[in-house]
């Protein structure tokens, strides 16, 4: 239907209008209908949250619901377009958009270059094998093509969501059930002005009414004849002659409809008709003005541009303006490679034919050839199944209550069969069944065929009826059946069997109760004698261990005793040690101090002597350079003061230099003020000279490591929790050892490239979201997955096929290999994997994928949310918080076909 216009106008925020490119003004839309705009008792804007929620529910992407909306905006903006006549040099008319605000609002929308489109609704390109012919569309042509596209676009992506729910809902089991279907056919239409519409309309309700007739009249009736049954036929009237007007290969109105379309030259609907009265005129249920019964000439109620048909329900008078442009109904193809063009997620999917590779010059098929194929393939699959039927009867035409109008009932009676139905079921017989199922069912009401019947089944039939003296005019024997004529008898047989089955119920119970208690005996009687021998060997048991005990502690009291004995004995003799020790010590001490005051005394007469030579030489010195002195004082003690100033300045910076590891950022405080430049130069300087020590301790290999991780610094510091944790720990790069492990030589022989990672890691399921263990290989140009117990290789990807790897911005270790589209190893589909070592695997494959010329370095997305292209289907993978419930580690589970929900513990 097409209230989703409506509920999109009135429900949608501000904001989804915005992107939509949309008003909420329903006047401004040329498809819509102002009368409808609002309509009592319907509240459109809580009915468009219903739809979003519902298809919310069913399974679809955000994307997928956003992508909807864009084609339903896209088809209002369409309707919206208008055209003006143009005349080209040639005296060819032509048309061209108005205002191309709503042709470019539509374009950006569909993702389709605006000069493409425009195009397409001023030039038809005709092809013929080898050949092209474009020509030009005038208005009239222009409007058609517009509506054409409206319509192909709406019902299209009517059909698609059709096709994605059924997806979505379908049963995952592979075995084959029962079902029941509900078919809710189409009203009869008998309106003052039919046209094309109401006669498809009616000619399906032709093809039901003739497989109702078939299935209740002409099979009942056979059925009784087959059987042998003694039967007088009723008369009933057959509709198939009315089906074989409207559906003849040769000579029926559809396909002389379809003639008429398909043949060269002017064609209108006067020309259909035409051929309607040179073909049908002698048809009993087809009239027409110009019908050769000359009865039919001055019947003024039969217009010239109609004809009428006798249908089952009555006769209907049709409308031919309009059957041939609705019958042809066609989208051009310039219009389906247009839409086929478009950057639009959907677009390719609803216009397959506008793929230039898979060009198709043949003409689609009618509207009334696919009515009329649709509606074979209902019959055939309705007569595979065992349909039951309900008949309404309308009471009146006011559509009101309590009002019965007995003229227009007696004529739905009347048209439906139901009078034959009524006296074909009152002279038949109410329920049959085969003599085996029936004789299964009630055979335990007669002793002589319960439990089991030797012999054939009808004959344990008869004995079964006689025995419960039924009458014999209540039911009759057919060939392979037993016929029952009255529901009470049915429903006797019923109430008898419901009362045997309670009484066989208490025979079991009885049998099952006395058997359950001689059970319970014999096992109570078993239980007592193990209980007892239990008992008996548990008191020796325990006794045993009583005296093994007794026997243990005496035996310890003994054994301490002795140990005690020696103790004392040891520590005797260690004392005695002790004492001579302490001894030799205080001697040691007393001697090692005497000598060290005599060394005191003589280094103190040293000093003595000293200073006084250093005084006498002063005083020297004071005397002969006295009269020189005075002069140049001043400058003297001040080189002299910030000599030994800086002096006392290096020495104390010497005592108190920082450690050697470049992290130490401690330096010693500033002494004095006018030392603040070179103290800061002096600190620099000793920075630089001790990370350039440390940077000479490392090797080629330890560079490369701290290399590694400053990569993996710029990449996922403050964006992935789970960096902080990884920093610790060292790229070791082969953590399976794969050279020296004796169980993947034969793994490592296939693998002819050196390995530069090799570990561990979890492939994800798509299925049900769990891990199967892999081999994880990186060498220099391809990345390998092999099986974990048999070392086979499962994937062999190269590095110029990866395009990217996404990861979430939590600490799980869950990443997923984006391939290339196009590309070789993409048949398979995308990786989903997880690792503890996420940070390690993520950098050496950027890093390694990086140091190679001329190929392109693999991004790097962090998101919580990501699609993966599995095969041909595109699953959503969104990382979600989990309580303290779901463990330490992060768990994937699958919430339908298009959505795998990791769970990640919070930290």
């Amino acid at each position: 239907n097409f209230h989703i216009f409506y509920q999109l106008l009135s429900g949608a925020s501000e904001d989804t209008l915005r992107k939509l490119k949309l008003e909420r003004d329903f006047s401004k839309y040329n498809y819509l209908s102002l009368d409808s705009a609002a309509v009592n008792g319907l509240d459109d804007s809580a009915n468009f949250r219903t739809v979003r929620n519902a298809m919310q529910i069913v399974g679809f992407m955000e994307d997928e619901v956003q992508s909807v909306l864009e084609l339903v905006a896209a088809v209002l903006k369409l309707g919206n377009i208008e055209f003006k006549p143009e005349s080209r040099v040639n005296g060819l008319d032509e048309s061209r958009v108005k205002d191309k605000n709503d042709l470019k609002e539509m374009c950006e929308l569909l993702g389709i270059e605006q000069g493409v489109l425009e195009r397409a609704f001023s030039f038809r390109t005709v092809e013929a094998k080898q050949e092209k012919v474009s020509t030009t569309l005038n208005v009239a042509q222009a409007y058609y093509a517009r509506d054409a596209l409206a319509k192909n676009l709406y019902s299209r992506l009517f059909s698609w969501l059709v096709n994605r729910i059924n997806e979505s809902i379908k049963a995952q089991t592979k075995t084959r059930k029962k079902v029941m279907g509900v078919l809710d056919i189409y009203g009869f239409e008998i309106f003052e002005d039919n046209s094309f519409e109401q006669f498809i309309i009616n000619y399906c309700n032709e093809k039901l009414q003739q497989i109702f007739i078939e299935l209740t009249l002409r099979e009942e009736q056979e059925e009784y004849i087959r059987e042998g049954i003694e039967w007088t036929h009723i008369e009933y009237f057959n509709n198939a002659v009315i089906c074989d007007l409207i559906e003849n290969n040769t000579n029926g109105i559809l396909a002389m409809l379809d003639e008429e379309c398909l043949r060269p030259g002017t064609v209108t609907d006067d020309t259909f008709l035409d051929k309607l009265n040179t073909v049908c005129a002698e048809h009993p249920h087809f009239e027409s003005r110009l019908s050769k019964s000359s009865k039919f000439l001055n019947d003024h109620s039969l217009p010239h541009c109609c004809f009428r048909i006798q249908h089952y329900a009555g006769k209907v008078l049709y409308r031919v303006e309009g059957f041939m442009d609705k019958n042809n109904d066609l989208l051009y193809r310039d219009l389906s490679q247009a839409m086929w063009k478009a950057n639009h997620s959907l677009m390719k999917v609803l216009f397959p034919e506008g793929n230039p590779s898979k060009v198709n010059l043949k003409r689609p098929p009618t509207a009334g050839f696919q009515f009329r194929a649709s509606v074979g393939t209902l019959m055939r699959n309705l007569q595979t199944k065992n349909p039951n039927y309900i008949r309404c009867i309308k009471p009146n035409d006011k559509k009101a209550a309590h009002i019965f109008t007995e003229a227009l009932v007696c004529h739905q009676v009347r048209y439906l069969g139901l009078m034959e139905n009524v006296r074909v079921r009152r002279a038949g017989y109410a329920f049959r069944q085969p003599y085996e199922p029936c004789l299964e069912r009630y055979k335990m009401l007669c002793k002589q065929t319960w439990p089991h019947w030797r012999g054939p089944a009808r004959d344990g039939v008869e004995v079964l009826l006689k025995d419960l003296q039924i009458p014999v005019e209540e039911y009759s024997y057919g060939r392979s059946k037993i016929f029952i004529r009255n529901p009470r008898t049915l429903f006797t047989l019923e109430e008898v069997r419901k009362q045997r089955l309670q009484d066989l119920a208490t025979l079991i119970q009885k049998i099952y109760r006395g058997w359950k208690c001689r059970t319970h005996f014999l096992l109570m009687k078993k239980s007592q004698v193990t209980v007892a021998a239990w008992y008996r060997r548990y008191a020796q048991q325990k006794r045993y261990q009583q005296v093994k005990s007794s026997a243990i502690v005496v035996q310890s009291f003994i054994r301490g005793w002795r140990a005690r004995k020696i103790l004392r004995e040891l520590k005797y003799q260690k004392r005695c040690k002790e004492a001579v020790t302490t001894i030799a010590a205080f001697w040691h001490g007393t001697q090692a101090r005497r000598e060290l005051r005599r060394l005191k005394e003589e280094a103190r007469r040293k000093h003595a002597v000293a200073v006084i030579w250093a005084y006498w030489l002063g005083l020297k010195v004071r005397r002969e350079y006295r009269k020189f002195f005075r002069a140049n004082a001043g400058r003297k003690i001040y080189e002299f003061t910030m000599q030994r100033i800086m002096q006392k300045y290096f020495l104390d910076l010497k005592k108190t230099m920082p450690s050697m590891s470049p992290i130490d950022k401690s330096w010693p405080a500033r002494p004095y003020l006018f030392l603040e430049d070179t103290h800061e130069e002096l600190r620099r300087i000793f920075h630089l000279w001790r990370c350039k020590k440390y940077r000479s301790q490392f090797t080629e290999q330890k560079k490369a490591i701290f290399e590694e991780k400053l990569e993996a610094s710029e990449m996922f510091k403050d964006r992935k929790a789970l960096y902080p944790s990884s920093v610790s720990q060292p790229f070791k790069g082969d953590y399976l050892e794969i050279s020296k492990n004796p169980k993947y030589q034969k793994l490592g022989s296939l693998v002819e490239e050196k390995i530069i990672l090799a570990d561990t890691v979890n492939k994800v399921n798509r299925a049900n979201g769990k891990g199967a263990p892999r081999l994880f290989l990186l060498t220099k140009n391809s990345l390998i997955l092999a099986d974990q117990k048999s070392g086979q290789i499962k994937s062999n990807v190269p590095l110029d096929d990866i395009g990217s790897v996404s990861v979430s911005s939590q600490s799980d270790g869950f990443f997923a290999l984006r391939l290339k589209e196009g590309s070789a190893a993409a048949a398979k589909g995308d990786f989903l994997l997880s690792s503890e070592r996420l940070i390690e695997i993520v950098t050496k494959l950027h890093r390694t994928a990086a140091s190679t010329a001329g190929r392109s370095q693999i991004r790097v997305d962090i998101t919580d949310e990501f699609l993966v292209q599995f095969k041909q289907d595109k699953v959503c993978v969104k990382f979600v918080p989990g309580g303290p419930r779901n463990g330490n580690s992060a768990t994937c589970k699958r919430k339908n076909n298009r959505l795998l929900e990791v769970s990640v513990p919070s930290p």
